[in-house]
């Protein structure tokens, strides 16, 4: 058996779906914690949902427990949940067989831990569990080298794209276009709420051009919604309606289809983020903005695929031969077949 850990999250449905349709159902268990309702999935036998209530929780990491120790590999899928390192911790035998799928805001812990005592155990307990781990999931390879840095990991790397979220949709690839001089040029700031996209540098440096033909989406649909009014606020005030603060959900098909119109995309995260937003919008032909001390600047430079630094502050477009050249890098690198070759050599060596 191989078990997948991990709370709900809108990467795990279709991760689920997608290991259900690709390889042999029988064989891969999935033992959840979270909300049905907010992130839906067909639940069937080779689910386990942790209940919630005391009693709920107690049988699920009982359960857990015993499907730890029967699994011959353990697919953990981010390491947010406390209570799940424990487990490990308490049972360091087991983290030979476990693979980590480093998600970013996991691994970053590091950086915004309190001192505290109750934050101090939790780093102790991660730190134990991190360095013994015996393998490490990632398509970034900078991800890696600070879990060696930060937590003394010593396991095998295992280059994998992780989610759908990373896989470019063939029908989504476009072929660049040429801007006219007279169409506004859409500008796209974040990919949330989070105070981690560091919106207000973003309209410091967009401040030069508010008398520009422009317009600023920032989605803020989700995230810290009292940073999101914060947000708004400052941005009408200096931009008025240039600024298009994006509030509602939109599915994941009709953002897809909104990123098409979009002509420059600023993210200014201190960490690896946003990288499903940045990799789509590569493969339409867009020019991405990302800070050049952030691991995933280095990823995309190894690779070839133009990115430009966010120092630069002049809203320049990529050339239309380098958009169309970054198109066929993307198309190339972040493949499903390619998630499901990677996979498979981690499931079936």
């Amino acid at each position: 058996m191989i078990l997948h850990v991990a709370g709900l999250d809108k990467f795990i449905p279709p991760f689920v779906k997608l290991v259900r349709f690709e390889f042999n159902e029988e064989e891969h268990h999935f033992w959840l914690a979270g909300s049905l309702e907010a992130y839906p999935l067909e639940c069937e036998s080779d689910v386990h949902l942790c209940g919630g209530g005391i009693y709920g929780k107690i049988k699920g990491y009982v359960t857990l427990l015993r499907q730890l120790h029967a699994a011959r590999k353990v697919i953990l899928h981010g390491l947010f949940n406390i209570k799940v390192v424990l487990l490990l911790a308490l049972c360091p035998w087991l983290l030979s067989k476990c693979y980590w799928v480093i998600w970013g805001g996991d691994l970053y812990q590091y950086e915004s831990a309190k001192k505290s005592l109750r934050s101090r155990v939790k780093e102790g307990l991660r730190r134990f569990v991190i360095s013994r781990i015996g393998h490490l999931i990632t398509y970034i390879e900078g991800d890696v080298e600070l879990a060696r840095q930060w937590y003394g990991a010593k396991g095998v790397h295992h280059e994998c794209l992780m989610y759908l979220s990373n896989v470019v949709d063939p029908a989504m690839i476009a072929t660049p276009t040429e801007k006219r001089n007279d169409d506004p040029l859409n500008i796209l700031v974040g990919n949330s709420a989070a105070p981690s996209n560091n919106h207000f540098e973003v309209f410091e440096r967009l401040l030069p051009h508010k008398d520009d033909e422009i317009k600023i989406f920032v989605p803020l649909s989700y995230g810290d919604q009292s940073h999101a009014k914060e947000v708004i606020a400052l941005g009408k005030a200096w931009f008025g309606e240039k600024l298009v603060p994006m509030t509602d959900f939109m599915p994941f098909e009709r953002y897809l289809r909104f990123l098409k119109d979009v002509d420059i995309a600023v993210f200014n995260h201190r960490r690896q983020q946003a990288m499903g937003n940045t990799i789509s919008l590569l493969s339409m032909g867009k020019t991405v903005y990302l800070r050049s001390d952030v691991v995933q600047w280095e990823l995309f430079k190894k690779e070839g695929i133009a990115v430009l630094d966010i120092e630069r502050n002049d809203l320049k477009l990529l050339d239309f031969e380098v958009a169309a050249h970054n198109v066929q890098l993307i198309k190339k690198k972040f493949s499903r077949e390619k998630l499901i070759e990677q996979y498979a050599r981690i499931f079936y060596p």
